[in-house]
């Protein structure tokens, strides 16, 4: 899918044993790790000019945190002062899964939400924020600050966190959404072996790999299952002729050439809801409408915080209609569940 999210994901298994290997090196430049050789003249150990620390912490809001957050988005996503506050920060990244540790093969893992905070000198520049889960080690958001721009944390963080995954014999390390069109993501592209669930048709993974990534630049839209039964090339396609498909096969292709030449906007319009499609690991239409009353989740209009039941035309909208703020809200609900829905409210 050349502009829709696709997720992404490291598998760490013995395919790394090598690169795992030189994973080791990163500690080398942590406080306690850095050679300390003695002064020619003293015969004392020279004392590092810096001291670089990084550590995981609980999610928990600081105001130390809050101003990285802060410049972050002022700097790098370019927000207004206006749109930044305190508690939006702690609503995003300081509500997690909490904390705990449990024993693997005789090894304590940490599972929960955490803050992987990267300090200079005391001070803190850069910051992780992590699920750490049964199986794998998932890479939330990431923030620095902007006197630390130049120092590529993107990819610093992505070896610290897979030398986590690995130490902590986590199966996995999900680096999150892919998406083709944004340049700021191609790098996720360069660490390998590497798996991403992109197709819609089979939810199965493939490996994101230069076959792959040519086919996301050709097509705007990307089934891998259609794309081998119909034995497609991974370039843009000018002469059908060549593809030697049957009747069958045919009809299946042009079928598939409306959908990944589709805009975006229309291949939304086309979309059908997702209880239709039975997503894994989301609410079924049943389970949504018998545990979660949907009309009186509160959503903000400008100042007014009301009920979606207040709604002039809440009654009339199909929750089945994907396209209608109720399958809308109906989709979300079914993806947060009823705890985090009773917690949460929705802005227009």
């Amino acid at each position: 899918m050349h502009g829709t999210s696709l997720y992404w994901a490291l598998n760490i298994d013995t395919k790394l044993v090598d690169f795992v290997q030189e994973l080791a090196t990163v500690h080398e430049v942590d406080f306690p790790s850095v050679q300390r050789p003695n002064d020619p003249k003293t015969q004392e150990p020279i004392k590092p000019a810096h001291e670089f620390d990084v550590r995981l912490e609980p999610d928990n809001y600081t105001e130390e945190k809050y101003q990285l957050f802060e410049n972050y988005q002022r700097y790098v996503h370019k927000e207004r002062p206006v749109e930044i506050s305190r508690s939006g920060f702690k609503r995003f990244l300081c509500s997690g899964l909490g904390q705990s540790d449990r024993v693997v093969d005789g090894r304590s893992q940490k599972l929960g939400s955490y803050h992987h905070c990267y300090r200079l000198d005391g001070r803190l520049v850069a910051m992780g924020v992590l699920d750490l889960l049964p199986g794998c080690v998932s890479s939330v958001y990431l923030m620095y600050h902007q006197d630390v721009k130049d120092w590529y944390f993107g990819k610093l963080s992505a070896l610290r966190e897979i030398t986590l995954a690995t130490e902590g014999e986590y199966k996995y390390y999900y680096m999150g959404f892919y998406i083709h069109s944004c340049i700021k993501m191609r790098y996720k592209g360069q660490y390998q072996p590497s798996e991403i669930l992109a197709d819609p048709g089979t939810y199965s993974w493939d490996p994101l790999d230069a076959d792959f990534l040519a086919r996301l630049s050709a097509r705007r839209y990307v089934s891998m299952s259609m794309e081998r039964r119909l034995r497609l090339p991974p370039h843009q396609v000018t002469n059908i002729e060549e593809l030697g498909l049957n009747n069958d096969e045919l009809t299946q292709y042009r079928h598939y050439q409306k959908e990944y030449s589709a805009t975006s906007s229309n291949f939304r319009d086309s979309q059908i809801s997702a209880f239709t499609v039975g997503m894994p690991g989301v609410m079924s239409l049943v389970e949504v409408e018998s545990t979660i009353p949907l009309g009186r989740w509160v959503i903000k209009i400008g100042n007014r915080l009301v009920h979606l039941d207040d709604l002039q035309s809440w009654a009339e909208w199909d929750i089945r209609d994907a396209t209608s703020l109720k399958g809308y809200v109906a989709e979300l609900a079914a993806a947060l569940g009823p705890d985090l829905v009773d917690q949460l409210v929705l802005k227009l």
